[in-house]
This record gives structure tokens, C-alpha cells and sequence, in this order.
């Protein structure tokens, strides 16, 4: 839907301050490079504010104090943050099915559903399920016996939510999804691996985010936890009883073994992989492709295989950058010290 707003209401919405004509129509929001006049932009680092002022944008997002060399625009503390606003006020409208359960869809009589659900066809709701208000479950999604999920939850499609587990409020689960699959549990006996039962559960707590074809796996016993306010990226994997502390990212990729436990506010970028039964504190960093296989103090900022602290690994990748001319010094070493012998 096309939406036409003034620079004064825009910046009404998102609580900044407005530089030039409050009058001015903004239709919608650009990169930078392509941005029209009817656009606004947002500019976190002077580069990209030194290219914003002199583009073809309407008006400038900018930290309070920068100049926007008589552009008009809008100053805010934290022009990220106000971007992203922004973008949900300019954003697509988004087709959820209609109120009510789609007559295609297969919903156990012991079920109970909450006011407002919308619930698309060839859904499955198995017995005992309960649905908080305002739930959303698009085509195709599963939802075993007993779980419980609470109010405005949106499950897109094909996503499977196993028995017995619970979602909290307002989660965001995307499509082919598994949550509460059987943790992966195995005991060799006469040569022979033996299944050992997943008993446990999984919690979900509210305001999570969980990306496209990740699996959460339920618990041997107890539960796997993902705390408040995590946000979950496509194709992660996370393995039995790992428990994730609150606002915690999880990039793509990676994978955390069984029993693990990740502190409150913590960082793991793209494919880095967590050993069984480690600790991270709360508020590390673990950069990309990074193993972390032993536990990390609070505050930690890892990369490496094995993990080490940032800096020392970024020592040791810049020594290994000189190994080839340490060869070539080592050969001719070599060569002189097996010439001069030979002349001895």
C-alpha cells in the first residue's frame, strides 16, 4: 500500500527532531545509491552521511549534532534504530489468514483456541492443545498434544511444534521450523547404538524470534530453554537442554551441542559451533566459524578453532600470514649452514 507522510509526522512517529519543511512528503524509504525525492534515508557514519546529503533523497535520518549541508531530515540518538522504525511505517501489508479456523484444517475436539486466532488450512491442532489470543498459524503447520502457545504468536508455514512443548507470547517462528524434536541421544551396547528417550520438553519464552528450517531440540529430561527476547536465525541448530539466556543472538548456521548453557545477552555470529556442556558467559561474543569448546568468562570475545581471545587469534592469523617467507628463510638457512660444512 502506498503511504505519503510528512517529514513534521514522520518525525512525530519516531521521536525526532525535524530539520526543514515539516510540510514535506515522504512516500517512501531507499538505500542511499538509489534513494528519489520522495525518499528518506538513514545515515549512521559519516560516510554514509557525506553520500545522503549529497544524493538524491528527500530528507536525511542523522544523529543529533551532524550537518546535513541544508538537506531536510530528521535527528534522532540512534538513526539505526529510527531506521528500523521507519521501515516498519513504510513496510508492506502482510496477508495473515482470516479470523477463525479454515475449514481444511484438522483441530482435536479437546483443543482450545483463544479469541481472535486466525488459523489457515491444512493446519493440524492435536488434542489438548491450548492457543492463546490472536495466534496466527499459517498453512501446513503442526502443533502436538498438550503444547501450549501463547497470545499473538505468528508460526508461518510448514513449521512443526512437537508435543508438550510451550511458546510463550508474541513469538515469531518461520517456516519449517522444528521445535521439539526427539534431542539426539544414543547409547552403544554390543555394538549396537540404542535410542535413549527424549522425555523432556522445550520452553520458548516470550518475544523470541525463531528462523526459516531451525530445530530446537526437546530435553532427555527437563527442558531446553530459550530465554526472552532471543532472536534465532535460519538453519540453527540447538541440541538438548541447552538453556539460552535472555536477548541473546544466534547467527545462521551455527550449532550448539546438548547441555550447554549461553548467558544473557550473548552473540553467536554465523557457523560457529558451541562443544556439549559448555558455559558461555553473559554478554560474549563469539565471531564467525568460531569452535568454543571450553567454558568463557563473562564478557568474552572469542574467534578461532579452537576459540581464542579475539586479539590473540588475529596475532596468530598475522604470524601465519608470514609462514611462507619463513620457510623460504629456513631453506636458504639451510642451504648456507649444509654448504659451509661441506667446505669444513
Amino acid at each position: 500500500m502506498d503511504r505519503k507522510i510528512t517529514l513534521g509526522e514522520l518525525a512525530k512517529m519516531i521521536r525526532g527532531n525535524p530539520v526543514g519543511d515539516p510540510r514535506l512528503c515522504i512516500t517512501g524509504i531507499a538505500p542511499v545509491e538509489s534513494a528519489g525525492a520522495g525518499d528518506i534515508v538513514f545515515a549512521e557514519n559519516p560516510k554514509i552521511l557525506q553520500m545522503a546529503t549529497r544524493s538524491h533523497a528527500g530528507a536525511v535520518i542523522a544523529k543529533h549534532g551532524e550537518s546535513l549541508q541544508g538537506k531536510p531530515g530528521i535527528f534522532v540518538e540512534n538513526p539505526r534504530f529510527a531506521f528500523a522504525k521507519v521501515l516498519g511505517i513504510f513496510a508492506p501489508d502482510v496477508s495473515h489468514p482470516p479470523e477463525g479456523v479454515h475449514e481444511e484444517s484438522s483441530v482435536a475436539e479437546s483443543a482450545v483456541i483463544g479469541k481472535g486466532a486466525r488459523i489457515g488450512p491444512n493446519v493440524i491442532i492435536q488434542a489438548h492443545v491450548v492457543l492463546g489470543e490472536g495466534i496466527v498459524l499459517y498453512p501446513g503447520v503442526y502443533v502436538g498434544e498438550h503444547t501450549k502457545i501463547g497470545d499473538g504468536t505468528v508460526i508461518y508455514p510448514n513449521a512443526v511444534i512437537r508435543e508438550r512443548v510451550s511458546i510463550g507470547k508474541h513469538v515469531v517462528i518461520h517456516g519449517g521450523a522444528v521445535i521439539g524434536s526427539d534431542g539426539f541421544g544414543f547409547v552403544a551396547h554390543d555394538g549396537v547404538h540404542h535410542k535413549v528417550p527424549q522425555i523432556g520438553t522445550v520452553i520458548i519464552e516470550d518475544d523470541v524470534e525463531i528462523g526459516a528450517n531451525s530445530c530446537i531440540d526437546r530435553a532427555t529430561m527437563g527442558a531446553t530453554v530459550i530465554g526472552r527476547g532471543t532472536k534465532i536465525d535460519n538453519l540453527v541448530q540447538i541440541g538438548h537442554n541447552v538453556r539460552i539466556g535472555k536477548h541473546c543472538i544466534v547467527v545462521a548456521q551455527t550449532g550448539i551441542g546438548g547441555s550447554s548453557e549461553i548467558g544473557e545477552g550473548s552473540v553467536l555470529a554465523g557457523q560457529a559451533g558451541v562443544s556439549d556442556h559448555v558455559r558461555i558467559g553473559p554478554a560474549s561474543i563469539v565471531a564467525g566459524c568460531t569452535l568454543v569448546s571450553t567454558n568463557l568468562p563473562p564478557g568474552a570475545f572469542v574467534s578461532g578453532r579452537p576459540a581464542r581471545p579475539h586479539k590473540e587469534q588475529l596475532k596468530m592469523e598475522a604470524a601465519y600470514r608470514k609462514l611462507p617467507d619463513v620457510v623460504e628463510k629456513v631453506r636458504e638457512l639451510e642451504k648456507r649452514l649444509s654448504e659451509i660444512e661441506d667446505k669444513a
